[in-house]
């Protein structure tokens, strides 16, 4: 079965690629690679073939341009999720991570790729057939 980025996942990497065109994609990523392969993850296609995360490179600026705005952007999902959002699973960034297991508050990821260099987002089945528009203001939302 061919992999299939999950809906959510699609959408909210168009609305960041249209948000920030002239962005960094050296980091971007969603299908496994071999380390993945060999552990579970979200990055590995289900049964069905869907893979419900993706990882987008920190810089949004631009080959190293200033200023860092992902961690805006990381906190702008965060707080979409905790205010009802079913499709996003958990966000991984810069040392830390939030989920639903502790009311989306940060804390410390003790994995071994810190994720200092993209962000990774994992999302619900949910997500699987969801493409509707993340209302997140960077994004163009409100």
């Amino acid at each position: 079965m061919k992999p299939l980025l999950c809906k959510a996942g699609q959408q909210l990497r168009e609305q960041i690629d249209h948000a920030f065109p002239g962005r960094d994609r050296t980091s971007d990523g969603w299908i496994g690679d071999t380390r993945h392969a060999a552990r579970k993850s979200d990055h590995n296609p289900d049964a069905q073939g869907w893979v419900r995360a993706i990882d987008i490179d920190r810089d949004l600026a631009g080959k190293g341009r200033k200023p860092d705005v992902m961690p805006d952007l990381v906190d702008q999902i965060r707080l979409l999720a905790k205010s009802g959002n079913k499709r996003i699973s958990y966000i991984i960034f810069d040392g830390k991570i939030a989920s639903a297991k502790k009311a989306w508050a940060w804390r410390p990821y003790d994995g071994l790729n810190k994720h200092n260099h993209h962000v990774h987002i994992s999302f619900t089945k949910a997500g699987d057939t969801d493409s509707s528009f993340f209302n997140i203001p960077m994004l163009g939302g409100k």
